[in-house]
């Protein structure tokens, strides 16, 4: 697969390359250490901690030091504080909650509380990009708040890689800014992340991708499969803020599988490509699995790209279950069943993508499309702001043709805010802009019109 920190040599087809010494790198060593930096031990420990709170229902023990859902969430307010702490204070550690009730999962009014960790950028502190994972855990009866629920999997796994990713993260320096993440109310109904998107409207928080991770530790699966070596990216397809006027732009330029989030799982996909050893991205033309739901559907839902990244085989068993054993067989997630490693894994995934998005240029915005009845296509888009844009090299210009799921040629045009490509017929293909950085990190393709637009 070809790399989408480097041009292909199919770009040739398009004119002459630009020369080599106005190309960014290809590679950051940086992204190397950070993938190295992650470790089992620690998020074994994490997840540990995490199940042995009894349970992290949302309608559990709130007083309590060693058990329930207060216990958990000011165990991990405090772990980002020690993590602050180590960094010279590197991160503004914050509950973001709201009450809710007269809901089927939540009847009787209830705080509902996550746990937010800002790491500040340098350059473009106002843009965001974020990881998340989930507080709390059930059994089988979703309003039992007290049964012993440990959550080894679904999903102390997927917060003890935020965790992981923040102590990681904090010791170097971007030039934009990363939340990570401990979203509570997920198994009532994504309350939490509900609750956290709307702090983020109100406060203008330019996020342009959530990484929402559920479940990031099982490798055997129900199916029967052992697999160690794959992690899914589910997206949605087509924004779900999408107005009828951008519709019908869409219905005759394209955007169906190239909204924001589908790209940021393209992105995703050539991060493990080129940084993780022995990991591929199974990207899911899908919101979700099959009927159900996670957390980076609020952010979805209200314009801000979101994906969900995960194991590839489940075992149900082990999920939403009363902990027992039937005719043999284990119900409940409980913490033998996680593989610490494969956790890890993903975890470096998360890192390796966050630290890359934040170290890009701001992203391209207003892109444009021509080239009708022509034998030519032209890009154009904005020119950012120069203060947020201190470290823009250029961009790379991607097209692949309408049946390819990845973007399979590139070429390097240089600080420019419009490019031709000549002889490419824009009937034949999709087209995109990525921004570069001087150091190569590039910002995910940017497909044109508002299909494809992360916002200003």
């Amino acid at each position: 697969m070809k790399t989408m920190f480097a041009a292909s040599a199919l770009a040739l087809l398009a004119g002459a390359a630009a020369s080599a010494q106005d190309v960014p790198p290809s590679e950051l060593p940086m992204i190397r250490d950070i993938v190295a930096d992650v470790s089992a031990d620690r998020i074994e420990a994490d997840i540990r901690r995490l199940a042995d709170f009894g349970t992290r229902h949302t309608l559990s023990e709130t007083e309590s030091d060693t058990s329930g859902i207060g216990a958990a969430r000011r165990w991990i307010f405090e772990e980002f504080e020690r993590i602050s702490a180590d960094c010279g204070g590197c991160l503004e550690v914050m509950y973001i909650s709201d009450t809710i009730s007269g809901q089927t999962r939540i009847p009787e009014p209830t705080e509902v509380v996550s746990v937010v960790a800002i790491q500040r950028g340098t350059m473009d502190p106002d843009r965001y990009v974020a990881m998340s994972g989930d507080i709390d855990s059930r059994v089988t009866d979703p309003l039992d708040g007290t049964s012993d629920s440990p959550g080894a999997n679904d999903n102390a796994s997927g917060m003890a890689g935020v965790i992981e990713a923040a102590r990681v993260l904090s010791q170097y320096d971007f030039p934009g800014s990363i939340i990570y993440m401990g979203l509570a109310g997920e198994e009532q109904g994504l309350f939490g992340g509900q609750i956290v998107a709307a702090h983020a409207l109100e406060n203008d928080w330019r996020i342009k991708a959530v990484l929402n991770n559920d479940m990031i530790g099982n490798i055997a699966g129900i199916d029967g499969v052992i697999d160690n070596s794959t992690a899914r990216v589910f997206s949605e397809g087509t924004r779900a803020v999408e107005t009828p006027e951008e519709a019908r732009i869409r219905r005759f330029t394209g955007g169906e599988v190239d909204s924001p989030s589908r790209n940021l799982a393209r992105y995703i996909d050539r991060v493990a490509d080129e940084y993780i050893p022995n990991l591929d991205v199974m990207m899911v033309y899908r919101l979700d699995r099959f009927g159900r739901g996670g957390h980076h559907r609020p952010f979805n839902d209200v314009g801000i790209p979101g994906v969900r990244i995960m194991e590839t085989h489940e075992h149900y068993d082990r999920q939403h279950q009363d902990l027992r054993n039937e005719d043999g067989r284990h119900y409940g997630d409980t913490i033998e069943y996680v593989d610490f490693d494969y956790a890890a894994r993903l975890t470096s995934l998360n890192a390796a993508s966050l630290a890359l998005l934040a170290s890009a240029p701001p992203f391209p915005a207003n892109v444009t499309l021509e080239g009708a009845v022509s034998p030519d296509t032209t890009l154009s888009w904005s020119a950012p702001d120069a203060a947020q844009a201190g470290n823009l090299a250029g961009y790379r210009v991607y097209w692949r043709l309408t049946d390819e799921n990845q973007w399979t040629y590139s070429r390097w045009v240089g600080n420019v805010t419009s490019f031709t490509l000549e002889n490419v017929v824009i009937d034949n293909y999709y087209f995109g802009v990525a921004s570069v950085a001087a150091n190569g990190a590039e910002s995910p393709v940017v497909f044109p019109g508002p299909a494809g637009s992360f916002g200003d």
